[in-house]
């Protein structure tokens, strides 16, 4: 799993040392706007705490750590008006998925038709 590097760019947001266009915070969570968006809607969620990974969250975070993500995710597809056209709901783990930030988070998207979740070629 490795060892958390609390100089990745969401510790640096969360201690307040980058800048974020912010749309959601408690004491567990904060979601704010994806600045490379694959969608018309993306949004970073974001435990504070200090996961690497969903692994690593699944398996420290406290049962109101991960109850607080889970509804932040909701109420906030609610209040962009995502729930009734739809939305994904994803997380990205190591390498082979592409998880750029060592630090767990999920993505929000919507605000549009997004077709399959993967493709693949023939035979593969």
């Amino acid at each position: 799993m490795g060892t958390y590097d609390p100089n990745n760019i969401f510790a640096r947001i969360l201690r307040g040392e980058l800048p974020c266009r912010k749309l959601f915070e408690d004491d567990h969570v904060l979601a704010f706007h994806d600045i490379h968006p694959q969608a018309p809607v993306h949004v970073l969620v974001i435990p504070k705490g200090a996961y690497i990974s969903l692994d690593d969250f699944g398996a420290r975070a406290s049962d109101i750590e991960i109850a607080a993500l889970f509804r932040a995710v909701a109420a906030i597809a609610r209040d962009l008006g995502l729930d009734a056209p739809g939305y994904r709901f994803m997380a990205n783990t190591g390498a082979d998925a592409h998880q750029e930030v060592p630090h767990f988070h999920v993505h929000l998207l919507g605000g549009r038709k997004l077709g399959p979740m993967l493709s693949r070629k023939a035979g593969e």
